[in-house]
Protein backbone atom coordinates (compact mmCIF):
# COMPACT_ATOMS: atom_id res chain seq x y z
CA UNK A 1 0.00 0.00 0.00
CA UNK A 2 1.02 3.23 -0.51
CA UNK A 3 0.73 5.57 2.63
CA UNK A 4 1.27 9.25 3.19
CA UNK A 5 4.19 10.84 1.94
CA UNK A 6 5.25 8.16 -0.16
CA UNK A 7 6.14 8.01 -4.07
CA UNK A 8 3.17 6.43 -5.75
CA UNK A 9 3.88 5.17 -9.38
CA UNK A 10 0.30 4.98 -11.69
CA UNK A 11 -0.61 3.99 -14.25
CA UNK A 12 -4.17 5.61 -14.89
CA UNK A 13 -6.87 6.46 -17.34
CA UNK A 14 -9.57 8.99 -15.88
CA UNK A 15 -13.16 8.79 -17.76
CA UNK A 16 -16.58 10.19 -17.31
CA UNK A 17 -18.59 7.91 -14.79
CA UNK A 18 -22.28 9.37 -16.10
CA UNK A 19 -23.78 11.56 -18.47
CA UNK A 20 -24.58 12.12 -22.06
CA UNK A 21 -20.66 11.59 -22.03
CA UNK A 22 -20.28 8.48 -19.92
CA UNK A 23 -17.49 6.11 -20.91
CA UNK A 24 -15.38 9.29 -22.48
CA UNK A 25 -11.59 9.35 -21.71
CA UNK A 26 -10.54 12.66 -20.14
CA UNK A 27 -6.73 11.71 -19.31
CA UNK A 28 -4.69 8.74 -19.68
CA UNK A 29 -0.87 7.81 -19.07
CA UNK A 30 -1.15 4.78 -21.11
CA UNK A 31 0.17 5.54 -24.52
CA UNK A 32 -1.66 1.94 -25.79
CA UNK A 33 -5.11 3.21 -24.24
CA UNK A 34 -4.60 6.79 -25.91
CA UNK A 35 -3.95 4.66 -29.43
CA UNK A 36 -6.69 2.17 -29.09
CA UNK A 37 -9.19 5.05 -27.78
CA UNK A 38 -8.06 7.02 -30.34
CA UNK A 39 -7.16 9.81 -27.99
CA UNK A 40 -3.38 9.21 -28.49
CA UNK A 41 -1.65 13.62 -28.87
CA UNK A 42 1.72 13.38 -30.08
CA UNK A 43 2.84 16.18 -28.01
CA UNK A 44 2.50 14.04 -24.56
CA UNK A 45 4.91 11.99 -23.10
CA UNK A 46 3.12 9.02 -21.91
CA UNK A 47 4.45 7.59 -18.82
CA UNK A 48 3.24 6.65 -15.42
CA UNK A 49 1.97 9.53 -13.26
CA UNK A 50 4.62 9.77 -9.95
CA UNK A 51 3.02 12.05 -6.78
CA UNK A 52 3.82 11.95 -3.09
CA UNK A 53 0.54 10.53 -1.38
CA UNK A 54 -1.44 12.70 0.74
CA UNK A 55 0.06 16.26 -0.81
CA UNK A 56 -2.94 16.93 -2.79
CA UNK A 57 -1.35 16.63 -6.44
CA UNK A 58 -3.88 14.95 -7.59
CA UNK A 59 -7.57 14.23 -7.36
CA UNK A 60 -8.46 13.35 -3.70
CA UNK A 61 -10.20 10.01 -4.95
CA UNK A 62 -6.64 8.88 -6.88
CA UNK A 63 -5.05 9.87 -3.49
CA UNK A 64 -7.27 7.89 -1.55
CA UNK A 65 -7.48 4.77 -4.38
CA UNK A 66 -3.54 4.20 -3.81
CA UNK A 67 -3.74 4.24 -0.48
CA UNK A 68 -5.87 0.97 -0.21
CA UNK A 69 -3.78 -0.73 -2.83
CA UNK A 70 -1.11 -2.77 -3.10
CA UNK A 71 1.75 -2.62 -5.44
CA UNK A 72 0.82 -4.40 -8.69
CA UNK A 73 -2.75 -4.12 -8.28
CA UNK A 74 -5.43 -3.24 -10.17
CA UNK A 75 -8.68 -1.76 -9.83
CA UNK A 76 -11.45 0.64 -10.99
CA UNK A 77 -12.56 3.21 -8.60
CA UNK A 78 -15.72 5.53 -9.05
CA UNK A 79 -14.78 9.41 -7.72
CA UNK A 80 -17.83 11.39 -6.69
CA UNK A 81 -17.49 15.39 -7.99
CA UNK A 82 -16.74 16.24 -4.05
CA UNK A 83 -13.32 13.84 -4.56
CA UNK A 84 -12.51 14.64 -8.00
CA UNK A 85 -13.24 17.89 -9.88
CA UNK A 86 -15.30 19.73 -7.54
CA UNK A 87 -18.88 20.46 -7.97
CA UNK A 88 -20.23 22.94 -10.50
CA UNK A 89 -20.43 26.82 -8.64
CA UNK A 90 -22.51 28.79 -10.87
CA UNK A 91 -20.83 31.96 -9.20
CA UNK A 92 -17.88 31.06 -11.43
CA UNK A 93 -19.49 31.56 -14.71
CA UNK A 94 -18.88 35.55 -14.99
CA UNK A 95 -20.11 37.99 -17.48
CA UNK A 96 -17.66 40.31 -18.55
CA UNK A 97 -18.34 43.56 -20.88
CA UNK A 98 -17.12 42.30 -24.59
CA UNK A 99 -15.34 45.18 -25.27
CA UNK A 100 -12.90 44.87 -22.12
CA UNK A 101 -11.93 41.65 -22.98
CA UNK A 102 -11.26 42.49 -26.25
CA UNK A 103 -9.40 45.29 -25.82
CA UNK A 104 -6.77 42.81 -24.07
CA UNK A 105 -4.05 42.14 -26.58
CA UNK A 106 -4.28 37.91 -25.67
CA UNK A 107 -8.58 37.72 -26.31
CA UNK A 108 -10.38 37.50 -29.54
CA UNK A 109 -13.73 36.77 -27.60
CA UNK A 110 -14.28 33.28 -29.70
CA UNK A 111 -16.60 30.81 -27.69
CA UNK A 112 -13.99 27.70 -26.37
CA UNK A 113 -10.62 30.43 -25.99
CA UNK A 114 -9.16 30.14 -22.79
CA UNK A 115 -8.93 33.14 -20.92
CA UNK A 116 -6.91 33.85 -17.75
CA UNK A 117 -8.04 36.69 -14.89
CA UNK A 118 -6.70 39.19 -12.96
CA UNK A 119 -6.36 36.73 -10.20
CA UNK A 120 -4.63 33.79 -12.18
CA UNK A 121 -7.73 31.60 -12.67
CA UNK A 122 -7.97 29.95 -16.04
CA UNK A 123 -11.33 30.04 -17.62
CA UNK A 124 -13.16 29.64 -21.28
CA UNK A 125 -15.52 31.87 -22.92
CA UNK A 126 -18.79 29.46 -23.21
CA UNK A 127 -20.88 32.74 -24.86
CA UNK A 128 -20.53 35.88 -26.78
CA UNK A 129 -23.40 38.29 -28.08
CA UNK A 130 -22.88 42.20 -29.30
CA UNK A 131 -22.11 43.48 -25.51
CA UNK A 132 -21.22 40.92 -23.01
CA UNK A 133 -18.66 37.39 -22.83
CA UNK A 134 -19.68 34.66 -20.56
CA UNK A 135 -16.36 32.96 -18.75
CA UNK A 136 -16.74 29.57 -17.02
CA UNK A 137 -14.06 29.70 -14.64
CA UNK A 138 -15.31 26.43 -13.16
CA UNK A 139 -12.74 23.22 -13.83
CA UNK A 140 -13.99 21.27 -17.35
CA UNK A 141 -15.51 18.13 -15.41
CA UNK A 142 -16.53 19.91 -12.11
CA UNK A 143 -19.59 18.66 -10.90
CA UNK A 144 -19.14 15.58 -12.86
CA UNK A 145 -18.41 11.59 -11.11
CA UNK A 146 -15.69 10.25 -12.84
CA UNK A 147 -14.01 6.49 -12.77
CA UNK A 148 -10.21 5.58 -13.01
CA UNK A 149 -8.54 2.68 -14.34
CA UNK A 150 -5.80 2.63 -12.08
CA UNK A 151 -2.29 0.32 -11.34
CA UNK A 152 0.10 0.94 -8.78
CA UNK A 153 3.24 0.28 -10.11
CA UNK A 154 5.69 1.45 -7.06
CA UNK A 155 5.01 3.01 -3.82
CA UNK A 156 8.51 4.28 -2.04
CA UNK A 157 9.94 6.19 0.31
CA UNK A 158 12.22 8.77 -1.42
CA UNK A 159 13.46 10.19 2.01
Amino acid sequence: MASRGEIAVVHFTGRIAEGDDEGEIFDTTDVDVAMAEDVYHGHRDYKPLEFRVGERKVVAGLDDAVRAMEVGEERTVRVEPDRAFGERDESKVVEFPRADLEARSDVTAEPGELVRSETGETGWITAVDDETVTVDFNHELAGLAVEFDVKLLDAYDDG
